[in-house]
């Protein structure tokens, strides 16, 4: 049976990692995937080399110029500007869409009653509220693609009644390319430093957010929605060697966790799958080799964004939105040489300082505490510079 998959942020990370994996299932049994659609922001020339290859009937491009370009370069397949397009003809959707611009993809699968594979945890972080009763769509299942969360997938289905038997989850952290260094040493971290992380290949907004921990706090938050677990029962443990991706701790002292070496390419998979596992062993780890493991807790004075993070999601409603959408804004700040690495937490906590409390009941209600958060975001970093 062929399983069709539709491809949202094909020319990113995920994305193209997702076609390696297409590609390796394709090889050992034909046939096995079918890439239906792919949606792109801009990369126009990726994207046509992706089709030609993959040959998927439906291409949403989201920049008018470069739709156009791919539009001329496959004139039999159809192409269009709506991104959530790509859901109607695939029975799984990944998400790899970075930051907030993912979520249209997530409600329109969700709501269709398909299976998502979600890369885009900016989407359930800040649209917890909204996304969280579209998952009682009959036929739509919630697969997390991150490692840390596809971990604690895996682990989660050892229980029968996990509502029981669970006594916390622990997130593994690999601590980022700045692990052990004080504030005093951070001052002056530069774009190249930031980009430069020990083991994972992620796309640059995501591994900024891991140098300062908030991509382990909005990870935090994501575990929150995915699994209702009570923030008080969420820890998170730095673990260099990224190799245990996340554990489960049991009522009855049992702590259950996943291992592989570090490949994105292996929770794509699972996503892909599920409920079955692919064939293709990506992350299998050699044991003749693996001679350590090591455990700390994490800096919280130095690397601030991680609680920062439980605190939004402790207060609900919308402020993980706004946590969310200022961290973008301070995050392209820095990227762009606007902002300090070490003033995108500043940011954060003087735009979380005037959160309105609100709770947002539709999607609309979102992309105004997002845009809120945004403005807020800008004119705190245009006064700093």
């Amino acid at each position: 049976m062929t399983t069709r998959v539709a491809l949202a942020g094909s020319t990113g990370s995920i994305g193209t990692q997702t076609l390696d994996v297409v590609r390796a299932e394709n090889e050992r049994a034909p046939g096995s995937y079918d890439v239906v659609a792919l949606a792109a922001g801009s990369s126009a020339d990726l994207v046509i080399e992706q089709a030609r290859e993959f040959h998927p009937q439906l291409i949403a491009v989201a920049d008018d110029d470069a739709r156009r370009r791919v539009a001329e370069a496959l004139p039999d397949c159809t192409v269009v500007a709506e991104l959530g397009a790509v859901v109607e003809p695939a029975d799984v959707v990944v998400n790899g869409v970075v930051g907030f611009a993912g979520l249209a993809i997530t409600v329109d699968t969700l709501r269709a009653g398909k299976r998502l594979a979600l890369a885009n945890k900016e989407s359930l972080i800040a649209a917890g509220p909204v996304v969280q009763p579209l998952r009682a769509t009959p036929g739509a299942e919630l697969v997390p693609v991150d490692s840390e969360h596809c971990a604690l997938h895996m682990c989660l289905r050892s229980s029968f009644a996990p509502e029981r038997e669970v006594s916390r989850l622990l997130l593994t952290a690999s601590g980022g390319p700045f692990r052990g260094r004080s504030a005093a040493e951070l001052a002056e971290v530069t774009v190249e430093s930031a980009l430069a992380h020990p083991t994972w290949a992620m796309g640059p907004k995501i591994t900024v957010d891991s140098s300062t921990l908030m991509n382990k706090g909005l990870e935090v938050i994501e575990a929150h929605e995915l699994y209702g677990t009570s923030y008080d029962d969420i820890d998170v443990v730095v673990h260099p060697q990224s190799v245990v991706h996340s554990m489960v701790e049991f009522v009855d002292g049992t702590t259950i966790a996943q291992l592989s070496m570090p490949d994105m390419k292996l929770p794509i998979g699972y996503a892909l799958g599920y409920p079955d596992r692919i064939a293709t062993p990506f992350g299998a780890i050699d044991w003749t080799t693996l001679s350590r493991l090591d455990f700390e807790p994490p800096d919280r004075a130095t690397f601030r964004c991680l609680d920062l993070a439980y605190q939004a999601g402790r207060a609900g409603g919308s402020a993980p939105a706004w946590l969310s959408a200022a961290n973008e804004i301070a995050v392209e700040s820095f990227l762009s040489g606007n902002l300090p690495w070490n003033a995108i937490p500043d940011v954060c906590v003087d735009v979380l300082q005037v959160h309105d409390g609100e709770i947002p009941k539709s999607v609309d209600e979102v992309i105004e505490a997002d845009a809120t958060a945004r403005r807020l975001a800008t004119d705190i970093v245009n006064a700093r510079t």
